[in-house]
């Protein structure tokens, strides 16, 4: 190699590049911009809201949705690094599972079990499970894209991951419509959407991630 090229080639190397975590945000915020645009044409805020955030149920729903994106997010950008370890990564994914087992741990000590059936079917758990995925979609392909600059040993999980964090921004969007308060229809029915966003993520993570 001509000592020219090689400084060239030093060159380029040097020039300042986008972290994998500013690559991320980007993506996230144009890909959260497609799911309010989703929201706007498919659903509408619920009435009451932004009121109604000071209830225990509705906080509770945000808790966990928010902090499921969140440390999903910090989950993938940590798997797509090589030799990262998917059980050391996902370890904030406890927090979104304690609030949630909390809440519904409340629900069945302080809600008369009569009241399980019904809470836990809630009144759109259909919706539910359709709209999350569909409002998550953007977020799930923005996000994919950016992380491809990384290079992850398991490209399935990571794109789990990535599709976890998506599923977590869906949720939180179709929370501020969803009129099923219960900590037992989030368990069962914004579960389903997220292990289908999850599955979805995985899937696609194993062809887009693959270096």
């Amino acid at each position: 190699m001509k000592t020219e090229d090689l400084i060239r080639g030093l060159s380029a190397d040097a020039r300042p590049t986008h972290s994998l975590e500013s690559g991320l945000g980007l993506a996230l915020a144009a890909g959260g911009a497609g799911a309010l645009v989703l929201f706007a044409l498919l659903l509408s805020l619920r009435a009451g809201m932004p009121g109604l955030l000071m209830e225990p149920r509705i906080l509770l729903k945000f808790a966990v949705t928010l902090s499921l994106a969140g440390a999903a997010g910090w989950t993938a950008l940590r798997l797509v690094r090589p030799g990262a370890r998917p059980a050391g990564a996902a370890r904030l994914l406890l927090l979104p599972a304690g609030f949630l087992a909390l809440g519904v741990a409340a629900e069945l000590v302080f809600t008369p079990a009569t009241r399980w059936l019904p809470d836990l079917v809630g009144h759109y758990a259909l919706a539910c499970a359709i709209l999350v995925p569909v409002m998550s979609a953007p977020v799930l392909a923005a996000a994919l894209l950016a992380l491809r600059r990384g290079a992850p040993d398991r490209p399935a999980v990571a794109g789990a991951a990535a599709g976890l964090l998506a599923g977590g921004i869906g949720a939180t969007l179709y929370a501020f419509h969803c009129i099923d308060d219960s900590p037992l229809f989030l368990l069962a029915w914004y579960g389903l959407a997220l292990t289908l966003t999850t599955a979805t993520g995985a899937l696609l993570g194993r062809v887009v991630l693959r270096w």
